[in-house]
C-alpha cells in the first residue's frame, strides 16, 4: 500500500534518505535504446548538471549518486538547521534561482513600498520557500521536472517520462548508511556497465576518487618543487559533466564533523573496493580473508552485505538499519509492524545465515 511522503520522510528521526526515480516502462531513455539503436546518454549529464545546481539551492546535501539507463539513485543529507539559518533575503535568493516569484515578492525586491498586510504576504511566502528548500519532495520535483520537459523536447512527444513518484528509503543509522552508499556507488559494476569504481561515469565515487587524485597530485607537485622529483601522475577518465558537490566524510579539516559523513574515506574506498571485487563471479576466489575495518566496527555481516548489495532493489523497504532503530521507529510511527525487521537481524547481525 502507497503511503505518504509524510510518513515516510521524517528528519526527525535520520536526516540520511536513498531514493529511487525510474524511467517510464523501465525503458532506456538515458541510454542505448535497443529499438530505434539510438543513444541518449547525453541525459545522464542533464541529471547531473541538474543537480550540480540544485545542491547549491536547497539545504540538501548529496552523499552518493549513480546515473543508470533507466534509473538513478540518490542518497542525500537533509540540513534543516541551515534552511532554518538562512536569512529572509539568502532564502529570496536561493528560491529565484528556480522560479521567479510572485508579483508581491518583486515589489518587495523593487524597494516598493509595502503596509503591514502585504509584508505578512511576503513574510508567509518565505516560511513557505524556506520549507521546501528542505524538502525531498521538492527538491525531487525539481530535478524530475526539467529532464522530462527536455527529453519529451527532445523527442518531440508528450506524457510521462518518469514511471512515477520517485521511491524513498531512510535510513536510520551508520550502518544503514554505508550500505546504501557502497551499493549505490557499485551500480554501474553490478549492471557490467564498467569494470571498477573510477571507471563508472556519473557517478559519486568517481568523482571523489578523482578529487582525491587531484589532491594527491597537487600535494606531489608541491614536494617536487623542494625536492625535485618526478611526480607520479594517476590517470582517471574524464567525466562529462560537472561535478556535483558531494557531502565530505569525517576527518576532512575543512568541515564540521556534524556535517560530515560519519566515517572515513579511506574506510569507505576500502569498503568499495572489497565489495566491487566480491560480487563479480571471476573475482570471488580471490577475496581476502581481511576485511575493512569499518565492517567490524559497525557489526555488519559481510555475508548478508554482499546478498544485498547485489540484489537490494528486489528487497526494497521504507527504512534500513539494526533491529533496535526498528523497533524504535515503529513506536515513534505508532506502527506494529514495518516491512524489513528480517532482514536488518539478517544484515547487521553479525552472523551470516548461511553457518
Amino acid at each position: 500500500m502507497t503511503r505518504p511522503r509524510s510518513q515516510l520522510v521524517s528528519v526527525a528521526d535520520t536526516p540520511y534518505y536513498h531514493c529511487i526515480c525510474r524511467c517510464v516502462r523501465r525503458a532506456f531513455l538515458c541510454g542505448d535504446d535497443r529499438v530505434t539503436g539510438q543513444n541518449f546518454d547525453h541525459r545522464k549529464a542533464w541529471l547531473v548538471e541538474r543537480l550540480t545546481e540544485l545542491v547549491k539551492v536547497f539545504a540538501i546535501d548529496i552523499c552518493a549518486y549513480a546515473v543508470m539507463s533507466n534509473h538513478y539513485h540518490l542518497v542525500v543529507r537533509i540540513n534543516k538547521e541551515k534552511a532554518e539559518q538562512w536569512t529572509d533575503d539568502e532564502v529570496i535568493r536561493r528560491w529565484r534561482k528556480l522560479y521567479h516569484g510572485p508579483p508581491m515578492i518583486q515589489r518587495f525586491l523593487a524597494g516598493a513600498t509595502l503596509d503591514k498586510a502585504e509584508l505578512k504576504v511576503v513574510n508567509d511566502i518565505v516560511q513557505q520557500w524556506r520549507q521546501r528548500l528542505s524538502d525531498l519532495s521538492w527538491f525531487m520535483r525539481c530535478l524530475n521536472e526539467p529532464i522530462a520537459r527536455w527529453a519529451n523536447d527532445e523527442d518531440g512527444c508528450k506524457g510521462r517520462f518518469w514511471e512515477g513518484r520517485f521511491k524513498s528509503q531512510a535510513l536510520l543509522d551508520e550502518a544503514a548508511l554505508i550500505t546504501c552508499m557502497s551499493y549505490v556507488d557499485l551500480n554501474p559494476v553490478r549492471a557490467g556497465m564498467a569494470e571498477t569504481p573510477e571507471a563508472s561515469d556519473f557517478t559519486s565515487i568517481q568523482a571523489r576518487m578523482m578529487a582525491w587524485v587531484k589532491r594527491q597530485q597537487k600535494r606531489e607537485q608541491k614536494k617536487t618543487l623542494s625536492n625535485k622529483r618526478i611526480v607520479r601522475t594517476t590517470k582517471l577518465p574524464k567525466q562529462a559533466a560537472p561535478v556535483v558537490p558531494l557531502l565530505r566524510f569525517s576527518g576532512h579539516e575543512k568541515q564540521h564533523k556534524k556535517t560530515t559523513i560519519p566515517f572515513t574515506l579511506k574506510d569507505y574506498l576500502q569498503l568499495v573496493d572489497w565489495l566491487g571485487r566480491a560480487i563479480r563471479d571471476d573475482k570471488r576466489g580471490a577475496i581476502s580473508e581481511l576485511h575493512p575495518p569499518i565492517l567490524e566496527r559497525l557489526n555488519i555481516n559481510k555475508d548478508e552485505l554482499l546478498v544485498y548489495v547485489s540484489r537490494k532493489e528486489k528487497r526494497f523497504i521504507d527504512v534500513i538499519g539494526t533491529e533496535n532503530n526498528f523497533q524504535k521507529i515503529a513506536e515513534q510511527w505508532q506502527r506494529k509492524f514495518i516491512k524489513g525487521i528480517s532482514l536488518a537481524k539478517q544484515l547487521f547481525s553479525g552472523q551470516s545465515i548461511y553457518t
